[in-house]
């Protein structure tokens, strides 16, 4: 793991943290790697259940480090996108806890999350246009698909902020929160989501990923091949039996 991001396990959490706060958690290549790595780590150990991700001492992330990117740093991964995590199939649920600035690429791991948990005067905002530049980590692609046309293309087209308390407003936020309270939040939300199957998770994040832009036929038809595997699984069959026993489940992720 690089020093610009931590890790901490937390319960069956595993809690991200970008740690460059004297750039605003910009993301450079280091950052980039560190990411990544700490995301295979989540998908490769099965005890781990959700994943959280926040940024150091008060800010989300500033976005791509300018500096670096102009002296030839990549904060992008082959395959994986922007910061390692954009572009990257991840299995497992991820919730980004935002406080301060979630701006440019910042927003954009946001919008690469799951769910977001949002402090109520954070501020996302995609001001790439001000530098001639588009938000091409997801934002143009995402955005559009989480907000109405019009709310989207303000946003995009007038690079201006919005904050946390607006984001939910808007539906962009799970919840919205005190000022630094998110990350707390999202733990208690990836612990709820925790105890759900973890195998069952998976297919509902890999049916919502391929129904995305799909015609509803094509759609229900790659439902029904994931279900094909989920129903001959372990954890189907413990689900119900540990609702016909009156127990809590024990999932394995088989």
């Amino acid at each position: 793991m690089t020093t610009e991001v931590r890790t901490e396990r937390i319960g069956t959490t595993l809690l991200i943290t970008i740690d460059r706060p004297q750039t605003r958690n910009a993301v450079n290549a280091a950052v980039a790697a560190g990411l990544a790595e700490a995301l295979d780590t989540l998908e490769g150990d099965p005890t781990l259940r959700a994943g959280v991700l926040t940024g150091a001492e008060g800010t989300f992330s500033a976005g791509m480090d300018l500096k670096a990117a102009l002296a030839g740093d990549s904060p992008e991964i082959p395959g994986r996108g922007f910061g390692g995590l954009t572009e990257a199939e991840l299995t497992k649920p991820l919730i980004a806890a935002v406080e301060g600035w979630a701006m440019g690429g910042g927003f954009e791991l946001a919008l690469g999350c799951d769910l977001i948990v949002a402090g109520e005067d954070a501020k996302f905002g995609l001001p790439e246009v001000k530098r001639g530049l588009v938000a091409a980590g997801g934002g143009v692609i995402r955005l559009p698909k989480r907000l109405p046309h019009h709310l989207a293309m303000e946003l995009l087209l007038t690079g201006e902020p919005i904050t946390g308390r607006r984001a939910g407003e808007l539906g962009l936020a799970n919840r919205v929160v005190t000022a630094g309270e998110a990350t707390a939040v999202a733990l208690q939300l990836a612990e709820l989501v925790a105890q759900n199957a973890p195998i069952a998770l998976a297919a509902v994040k890999k049916i919502v990923r391929a129904a995305g832009g799909t015609p509803e036929p094509e759609a229900f038809a790659a439902q029904r091949e994931e279900l094909k595997t989920l129903m001959t699984s372990a954890d189907v069959r413990e689900g119900m039996t540990a609702f016909a026993e009156r127990r809590a489940p024990q999932w394995t992720g088989r």
